[in-house]
């Protein structure tokens, strides 16, 4: 039983679609290809996917170039003349649009005004203003952004320092008064030089078995065996 007869018209389905031009694309090089060795023609073929893509096939002894160059000598027409003229015409537009700014930019500055009339100048005025303003709200932009920028830093930096100040005051209320800190000046001072005038650093620590203010209690101090250095 054959193939049944498929009915030329577009394919909905983009994924069909892309695979039925893949495997005809490669037929159609296939048989360029066969052209080319059994008949030695000079064949070019050049084809757009509907996505975009390029393909290109040229016969192994001529290019892209010499297939349009001998075209446009069959034909008698000249197609890179056109493009060129295009394109000619394309610079001079740009050429006049540049002169166009740069004899703006001199008015702007102050120079080229006596050849303008008092309407050109006006209009020259307010562009100039437009221009200001335009040039005014960026910086003013600019400088809210900073100073919103500056204030959060700020703002950041007021609530750290709260935070360490309340970690300093949760820490001075926890602590041991016999490790606290020295309110007496004279002992203070007397704790410095000490510390200034020793030469190695020693700790103090109490006897076993006996409670830091068991004598204090008493109205005495502490005995030579209750105090020893570590």
């Amino acid at each position: 039983m054959g193939r049944g007869k498929i009915e030329i018209k577009r394919i909905e389905n983009s994924t069909n679609r892309q695979v039925t031009y893949s495997k005809r694309r490669n037929g159609i090089f296939k048989k360029a290809q066969e052209l080319t060795v059994l008949c030695d023609a000079k064949v070019s073929l050049i084809m757009f996917s509907s996505t975009g893509k390029f393909h290109e096939f040229i016969s192994p002894t001529t290019s892209t170039k010499k297939i349009f160059d001998q075209y446009q000598k069959n034909l008698g027409i000249d197609l890179w003349s056109t493009h060129y003229e295009r394109m000619q015409e394309n610079l001079r537009k740009l050429r006049e649009i540049n002169t166009k700014l740069r004899r703006e930019i001199r008015q702007r500055l102050g120079e080229d005004l006596n050849d303008l009339s008092i309407d050109e100048m006006r209009s020259l005025e307010e562009r100039m203003d437009s221009a200001l303003k335009l040039v005014r709200d960026k910086k003013y932009r600019l400088i809210e952004t900073k100073t919103g920028t500056q204030r959060k830093k700020v703002k950041s930096l007021e609530e750290r320092y709260g935070d360490l100040l309340l970690e300093f005051d949760a820490i001075g209320k926890c602590e041991d008064p016999q490790y606290g800190l020295v309110e007496n000046e004279g002992d203070y001072e007397s704790a410095v030089a000490l510390a200034n005038g020793a030469s190695n650093l020693y700790a103090f620590r109490l006897h076993n078995g006996h409670h830091p203010t068991a004598n204090l209690h008493h109205g005495g101090g502490f005995g030579p065996h209750e105090l020893r250095l570590a």
